[in-house]
């Protein structure tokens, strides 16, 4: 009688102890959805096990990705900037690498720094922020070219400075001019070059190196310049562009002939052909020479990227002096940038149709309506250093073509780095 009184007891406890874990189990859900309806998961709840945590918290909710978007119909070109406390990942003084002196804006002298603290936000799509350890983890022994003028090297630069914040690189080559160079991040074994060809075509250029011209361009359009095409099989990466250079006074040759010109002097029997005819022809051969190329790398060409003077150009008193992102309609493309994005645009547009899927290694960065917006993240006066020291009214040559360092430009690197995880 006293066990069967010890088991009906014990059963008791039991039955007790049941009771009282199941509450503690049900408290428990409850609580976990609480937490989780409002928000407050832990990070390594929501992490996508397969893209690596940026270095940085964002704390924005505009970089939430919304749940009905599908990733991969993303257009990372269409967006617009938001505000980013964060800043830049670098500074004028962190760069590590020998910056060109007049993209230096805030060593130069430059006294705002709000165009600092803005991020490229694409509608609908979630942009991680650079990671430069993930791209030089990526990017081992490989090789990248930055092919084109001085908005080549102007992307080169700020993509090292970037870089250098992981590992600092090393120059092992230049040219005579130091127009071309190339440098090694020696831990990883991956070499960034940047190769100067402002035509991308054969072109005999008569300038100083304040880009004053003595002389007309002597430029073939049908024949492509050797600087990037012998590198050329040996590269996994290349960005290529052009443009700028196009509207400069030129003599166009094919064939081993003079066919046309551009801005032709009055006395010249020579027919003047535009600009766009130039631009035309030379891309056609330059596209099809990289589609129809045995290289496997992955080749972006970048479309042009629009400048921002006002009240003149480059050579007689042009300036850019806001401080702040605009909105989309309060600015609008210059006729002569829409030309040659027309002309980039078409030209991609047949070589990928014409060779279907042999062009699938051929991309088209198209980042003109990205920084259309951003006519404050140019030096302005402050290419040159410290301009106003001696006389707060000098008049100084303004530069609204290039971009400061640390700038809008780093953000190419951002899109850049998604589409090569996505592919």
């Amino acid at each position: 009688m006293k066990l069967k009184w010890e088991s009906i007891s014990t059963l008791h406890q039991n039955v007790f102890l049941v009771k009282v874990l199941g509450a503690v189990f049900i408290t428990g859900l409850a609580f976990r959805f609480y937490a989780v309806r409002f928000g407050q998961v832990s990070v390594n709840e929501i992490s996508d096990p397969q893209i690596s945590p940026p270095s940085v918290i964002i704390s924005e909710n505009e970089d939430l990705l919304p749940i009905d978007i599908e990733v991969e119909k993303c257009d990372l070109f269409t967006g617009k900037w938001i505000r980013d406390p964060l800043g830049p990942i670098y500074t004028n003084g962190s760069c590590g690498v020998v910056v060109d002196s007049h993209q230096n804006c805030i060593t130069n002298g430059r006294p705002d720094s709000g165009f600092l603290y803005w991020k490229w936000k694409p509608n609908d799509c979630s942009l991680p922020r650079f990671d430069p350890l993930r791209f030089l983890q990526l990017m081992r022994n490989k090789s990248w070219a930055f092919i084109g003028d001085s908005i080549s090297r102007n992307h080169v630069e700020s993509l090292l400075c970037m870089l250098s914040t992981v590992e600092k690189p090393v120059e092992v080559y230049h040219d005579d001019e130091y127009r071309s160079k190339r440098w090694l991040f020696p831990s990883h074994n991956l070499t960034i070059s940047n190769i100067w060809s402002p035509f991308l075509v054969q072109a005999a250029i008569f300038e100083d190196s304040r880009g004053v011209s003595s002389a007309a361009v002597q430029l073939h359009l049908d024949i492509l310049d050797n600087t990037w095409t012998d590198l050329f099989p040996s590269i996994d990466y290349a960005i290529i562009s052009s443009g700028e250079w196009f509207l400069k006074t030129a003599i166009y040759h094919e064939n081993a002939n003079i066919v046309g010109c551009h801005g032709c002097p009055q006395s010249s029997n020579i027919t003047d052909l535009g600009f766009d005819y130039a631009y035309n022809t030379s891309l056609r051969h330059v596209m099809d020479f990289i589609v129809r190329s045995n290289t496997k790398g992955m080749i972006f060409f970048r479309t042009s990227i629009p400048d921002h003077f006002e009240n003149g150009e480059w050579h007689n008193g042009g300036t850019c002096k806001k401080t702040e992102p605009v909105n989309e309609d309060e600015v609008e493309m210059k006729v002569l940038n829409k030309i040659l994005r027309d002309v980039e645009i078409s030209q991609f547009q047949r070589v990928v149709t014409e060779m279907g899927q042999e062009a699938g290694h051929f991309k088209l960065l198209d980042f003109a309506g990205m920084l259309l917006t951003r006519p404050d993240g140019h030096p302005g006066p402050y290419r040159e250093f410290r301009p106003f020291d001696k006389d707060k009214n000098a008049k100084v040559q303004n530069d609204c073509l290039h971009w400061c360092l640390p700038g809008p430009i780093d953000y190419l690197n951002d899109v850049i780095l998604e589409i090569i995880v996505n592919s």
